[in-house]
This record gives C-alpha cells, sequence and structure tokens, in this order.
C-alpha cells in the first residue's frame, strides 16, 4: 500500500515557495530598474542623469566668452539642519555677475561642538531653469566634510554662470542646505 502525501501535513509549502519565488524576483527587478529606465529613457528621447549633467556642463561653459553686456546678481543662503551644531556663512552675499566669467566665493563653516561632527551640503538653485545654466567647477558640496570639535574652515565655491542663461533670469540663488551624517550614514557615502 502505497502512502499518499499528507496535505495536512505542509498545508502553506505551496504558499511558502511562491512567496520565496516573488521575494526572488523583486530582487531581480530592482537590479533590472537602472538599465530598463536607461532603456525607456533612450526610447523616449529623455537624456539620462549622465547624459544631462553632461549637457550641463557644455550649457553652462557656453562658448568660454563673456557677457560684457549682462549681469547677473547671484545670491547666497545656507540653511544649517537644527541637528548640525555648525554655523556656515558666505563671505559675501551676494554678487554681480558676468556671465562666462569665472568667480569664487569662500564660505565659512565653524563647528561650535567640542567634538568631530561630519556634515554634506546640498546645492538647489533658483529660478529652477537656472540650474543648467550655473556650474559650479568647485564646490565643498562634492564630497562630505567633517570638521573637528571648534574648527573654523574656509571653503571655497567656484562657479561660472553660462551667457546662454536665458535673459529674463537677472537673479539666480545658490541655496544650500547642511544636513549632519551620522556614523552609519558616513561610513555608507565612503
Amino acid at each position: 500500500m502505497e502512502r499518499q502525501p499528507d496535505a495536512r501535513r505542509h498545508p502553506h509549502g505551496r504558499i511558502v515557495l511562491w512567496l520565496g519565488a516573488l521575494v526572488i524576483g523583486m530582487f531581480g527587478f530592482g537590479f533590472a530598474l537602472v538599465p530598463l529606465y536607461e532603456l525607456y529613457c533612450q526610447v523616449a528621447g529623455i537624456p539620462t542623469v549622465d547624459q544631462q549633467r553632461a549637457l550641463n556642463v557644455q550649457a553652462a561653459a557656453g562658448t568660454g566668452e563673456v557677457a560684457e553686456d549682462r549681469w547677473v546678481t547671484v545670491r547666497f543662503d545656507t540653511t544649517v539642519h537644527p541637528s548640525l551644531p555648525w554655523a556656515v556663512e558666505s563671505q559675501e552675499r551676494s554678487m554681480r555677475v558676468q556671465p562666462g566669467e569665472m568667480h569664487e566665493v569662500i564660505f565659512v563653516a565653524s563647528n561650535r561642538s567640542s567634538r568631530a561632527v561630519t556634515g554634506q551640503a546640498v546645492p538647489t538653485v533658483i529660478p529652477w531653469r537656472a540650474n543648467d545654466f550655473f556650474n559650479k567647477t568647485e564646490c565643498f558640496c562634492f564630497q562630505k566634510q567633517t570638521l573637528e570639535g571648534g574648527e573654523r574652515r574656509e571653503m571655497p565655491l567656484r562657479f561660472v554662470v553660462s551667457p546662454a542663461l536665458p535673459d529674463e533670469v537677472t537673479y539666480v540663488t545658490l541655496s544650500y542646505n547642511i544636513m549632519r551624517l551620522d556614523d552609519t550614514v558616513a561610513k555608507v557615502t565612503e
């Protein structure tokens, strides 16, 4: 007499297998998202992030000529998250620049605590349409910054506003949101 498999013995076995396959499928789909997104962008004619970055650099660099008949006011703004015991200010609140000309402004950061703290600046250009025409060639926002307790540091920003900036844009604000990176985030970003 042959024994029949007891359906009551493993009533959830099939569900467990399906759920396991679903998890593996979702994991694989996560890896496939980047190539699928790039394929979608290529088919739809949308530049990918890397292509847009290259276009932004080209647009910001412009022709290399200075638009001597035009002036743009660039304002600098910093907001430090309350969890970060820093004070950060630009030495100049604003400056009048000629598009196509390289400029530098110094930001001064001070750690008001007694221990080392790591932070990261996230830039935003306003108005949004000016973002493609504002090129930061050197910026403290490109990498995390660690200030020792009581340390004061000067951090340069070098930038050029493209002559291709639309004529109706006469004011540009570069705003930095500066946030604390805890030890876990700091290790992941290394």
